[in-house]
């Protein structure tokens, strides 16, 4: 299956520091969730500056589809179909939840194309189409992210990079963004997710990659990543969880 987006042995950091990232491999497959878990300092969100073009690897390959955009920056990045959600809510408060979205299309010259956009985010999310007239600032953190996640699918990406979006929310609003998460991979959107949920995200992954110390330390089925149970007291949090 073709690949949305793939890094390839990529050796990335910060500065004189030592390399977080040490020759790093993924690759997403269209029409999938790929689940990157591991612990604090691993390099998860490191991996994803790195594929939406806000740090360039001292080595390796970055690939959207066929095209090599090894240091491309963000807006190159974005134009070639390659969404990032960051960690933490980053709506405009006191704008709408309309205008919040609509800003993700800000590079669509076609007004049509917007309109059409626009109303496939709100028949996906139908908190958004609820609250399209509200306030941002007025909605709950599950709700907000929900905006977030619309606003990025406005210019019809290939790929989304979601960073930690259950941090900070209840339980409750947990299994709705993970349920949205869903709802974008079937509706086209591949997927690359960062969560410290490591149970939950995987839960909802189609591939599942646990990272320690900058490189993949084991990949395959999300649902065989759960099941195993020395995965799952090394960097799951416990007993394994079988999925039916």
């Amino acid at each position: 299956m073709a690949s949305e987006i793939e890094l390839a042995d990529v050796q990335a950091g910060y500065g004189r520091a030592a390399p977080v990232l040490r020759g790093f491999s993924v690759a997403v497959p269209a029409g999938s969730v790929v689940c990157l878990v591991g612990p604090n300092g691993a390099g998860k969100s490191t991996v994803l500056k790195v594929a939406a073009g806000l740090l360039r690897p001292s080595s390796g390959r970055v690939l959207v589809g066929d095209a090599d955009l090894t240091g491309a920056g963000p807006q190159k990045m974005l134009a070639a179909g390659v969404a990032l959600v960051l960690q933490g809510h980053s709506v405009f408060r006191e704008m709408t939840v309309a205008e919040n979205v609509l800003l993700g299309g800000y590079t669509i010259k076609d007004k049509a194309r917007v309109a059409e956009r626009a109303a496939f985010v709100r028949d996906l999310f139908p908190v958004v189409a609820q609250r399209w007239g509200s306030l941002a600032g007025l909605l709950s953190g599950g709700q907000q992210k929900q905006v977030e996640f619309a606003r990025s699918l406005m210019v019809d990406p290939k790929v989304v990079l979601l960073d930690e979006p259950s941090m900070g929310l209840d339980p409750k609003a947990t299994s709705t963004i993970f349920e949205q998460v869903a709802r974008m991979r079937d509706a086209g959107t591949a997927v690359l997710l960062v969560e410290q949920n490591a149970r939950r995200a995987l839960q909802t992954a189609d591939i599942g990659c646990v990272l320690d110390l900058g490189r993949v330390h084991v990949s395959g089925p999300a649902a065989e990543l759960l099941a195993d149970p020395q995965l799952g007291e090394l960097y799951l949090g416990g007993k394994p969880t079988h999925i039916r």
